[in-house]
């Protein structure tokens, strides 16, 4: 059963969470966070992405930028710019996106859950990027930023959320990207209390988003238990902080591919090629959108096709599969195109669903790439599916919605 417990989150005074709260560190480059944080002493890209404090083309690795986040860090709270909370707490955050939101509880989840695979992933991880998130949990001795987790739908914690939210929030902004974010307190101890007792009774937990982080502040968590002589177990290194959701107010947006050229063929022979495992209908000149599971759309040429997939060239009953993700990196990718490896082949990219279909015709168009092809989006129930059966899906499957605001609260270790 998942294990959650409250904390005394470290957080900005409330006229200063829009000054301190920022995107999290791995959606934006360092220039990116450079012009975001300029002229701010309060963002928290200083801490997240401290290479900004130094001159443009700084490693992000060098031990100087990790050593400037713990100064950074220390600097925000003797300034005031963070604080903590005088006892533990539960939080709930709210995130607004094109008229609809999702309600999560800010929790402190336990490293033991994810070492013995309660808590349950959906992709692989790279070490050389959870070693660097490790160096930053290590070295600040908090969770600065939290991850994404998603939970089954759980209605005594709706009427949880349903009651709290009703009340007055503590944050409640619109971020520069549109994006609304809401945040509330929660103080009474017997709500407390129900919300741990709710939790016990969730067999799982799954990481929707932020693999990584996930890895590396476990990770953290078990190091510190191993290298403690009078270890306990009730220690806070023993949880890592999380926004848990409850899966039905999550949604999950496509995830594209553009990519360079048609491995020798015109374009000719790679429509024939496709008609051999797909049903292809050329659509014109109008923007074209997956209707549904096995269904894809191609631009190519300047035109916009329908590519639906034959019978017998999915499988429906196998959890990887049934994914568009499979058909379309198995029969187009490597068999058309000799993609075979998505993490590293330098001819192809991946866009994110957020930026819309008309961001892969402008890189098709502009003569950068030569086609793209846009996808049916994973379902929460599809993932869950794959994390439950102890699959693991292929790269560049999943894209949420809007990402978690990293500041509004962090998690000490000690």
């Amino acid at each position: 059963m998942a294990k959650v417990k409250p904390f005394k989150g470290v957080r900005p005074p409330k006229h200063l969470v829009e000054k301190v709260a920022s995107r999290p560190y791995d959606v934006l480059n360092s220039e990116e966070a450079r012009a975001e944080a300029h002229g701010n002493e309060m963002s928290l890209y200083h801490i997240i992405k401290p290479e900004i404090d130094f001159e443009p083309g700084t490693d992000e690795h060098d031990p100087k930028v990790y050593d400037r986040a713990v100064e950074n860090f220390k600097n925000f709270q003797k300034q005031g710019w963070l604080v903590e909370d005088d006892k533990e707490k539960y939080y709930i955050y709210a995130q607004t996106m094109d008229g609809r939101t999702q309600y999560g509880f800010v929790v402190a989840a336990w490293v033991n859950d994810y070492m013995e695979g309660r808590i349950k992933k959906h992709e692989l991880t790279r070490r050389d990027k959870e070693e660097d998130r490790m160096k930053h949990v290590r070295i600040n001795n908090a969770n600065i930023e939290p991850v994404f987790f998603a939970f089954p739908d759980n209605e005594a914690l709706e009427n949880i959320i349903r009651t709290v939210t009703a009340g007055t929030p503590e944050y409640d902004f619109v971020a520069p990207d549109g994006f609304g974010h809401t945040l509330w307190v929660i103080e009474d101890e017997d709500m407390i209390a129900r919300i741990s007792e709710e939790f016990d009774k969730i067999p799982n937990l799954y990481i929707a988003d932020g693999h990584h982080r996930s890895a590396a502040a476990a990770l953290v968590g078990a190091e510190k238990a191993k290298n403690n002589p009078e270890h306990k177990g009730d220690e806070e290194y023993n949880y890592f902080m999380a926004v848990a959701f409850p899966a039905s107010h999550l949604k999950i947006i496509d995830y594209n591919r553009v990519v360079r050229d048609l491995n020798g063929l015109t374009e000719e022979e790679f429509l024939q090629r496709l008609a051999e495992n797909f049903i292809v209908e050329e659509k014109g000149e109008d923007i074209y959108t997956p209707a549904g599971l096995h269904n894809f759309s191609l631009y190519l040429g300047g035109k916009w096709y329908s590519l639906t997939a034959k019978e017998g060239t999915f499988n429906d009953a196998d959890p990887i599969g049934v994914l568009d993700v499979t058909v379309s990196s198995d029969l187009i990718l490597r068999d058309i195109l000799g993609i075979t490896d998505l993490r590293s082949d330098k001819r192809i990219d991946f866009v994110g669903g957020i930026r819309g279909l008309g961001e892969l015709k402008q890189r098709v168009d502009s003569g950068e790439m030569k086609m793209a092809l846009a996808l049916y989006p994973v379902t929460m129930d599809q993932l869950i599916n794959i994390a439950d059966t102890g699959n693991i899906m292929p790269p560049k499957t999943t894209w949420f919605e809007p990402k978690l605001r990293s500041g509004l609260i962090i998690h000490k270790l000690d």
